[in-house]
């Protein structure tokens, strides 16, 4: 690998480490405490995020179970998930909170598909950018006579091989969370 593709590697995998960050909170039929990340509880006259005020754990398949440490902002953390409308069903039982999923309908599906689509893109273009970004150092590395012709042509040709490698995981990540929706 060239140096100029090594000191920009990182930026291809932060790109695909962000969308499989984004991708997570993505609701599929199952109960996933992921969903709850961006979830912020107002405590103690702050906000917490949800994981900092108790223990999330996934009980079944459609249910996840909020126990907070401290029983008097349960109140608070009934709010929060309401207010962030996630489309759960909440029910507190006095000393934690339980969540149940619904079932996903084909219209949510399709409507979660086009948000994964709208993600993917974002990520494509960073991926793109980084790209672009490396070639141009090259174009200039050339114009400057750092570098010959040939290494130029090689330096690009393993450039657009190592894009091409990044976007194809783009795309293999992509189509399990798609089939992950998807299923019923």
């Amino acid at each position: 690998m060239n140096q100029y593709l090594s000191n920009k590697q990182q930026e291809f995998t932060n790109a695909l480490d962000f969308f499989k960050k984004e991708i997570s909170s993505l609701r599929t039929g199952r109960a996933n405490p992921a969903v709850l990340d961006s979830v912020q509880v107002e405590a103690y006259g702050i906000l917490n995020p949800l994981n900092a005020v108790g223990n999330i754990a996934v009980s079944d398949a459609r249910s996840i179970i909020i126990a907070p440490w401290d029983k008097g902002v349960i109140k608070s953390i009934e709010k929060a998930i309401v207010d962030a409308g996630l489309g759960f069903g909440v029910v507190n039982e006095g000393d934690k909170i339980r969540l149940t999923v619904p079932p996903l309908t084909e219209e949510n599906r399709k409507e979660l598909v086009k948000k994964l689509n709208e993600k993917m893109e974002k990520t494509r273009i960073n991926l793109r950018q980084a790209r672009d970004q490396i070639k141009n150092v090259i174009e200039k590395a050339f114009t400057d006579k750092e570098i010959s012709e040939d290494d130029k042509f090689r330096f690009m040709k393993e450039l657009d091989e190592f894009s091409a490698k990044k976007n194809e995981e783009l795309k293999e990540i992509r189509e399990r969370k798609e089939k992950d929706i998807m299923e019923i």
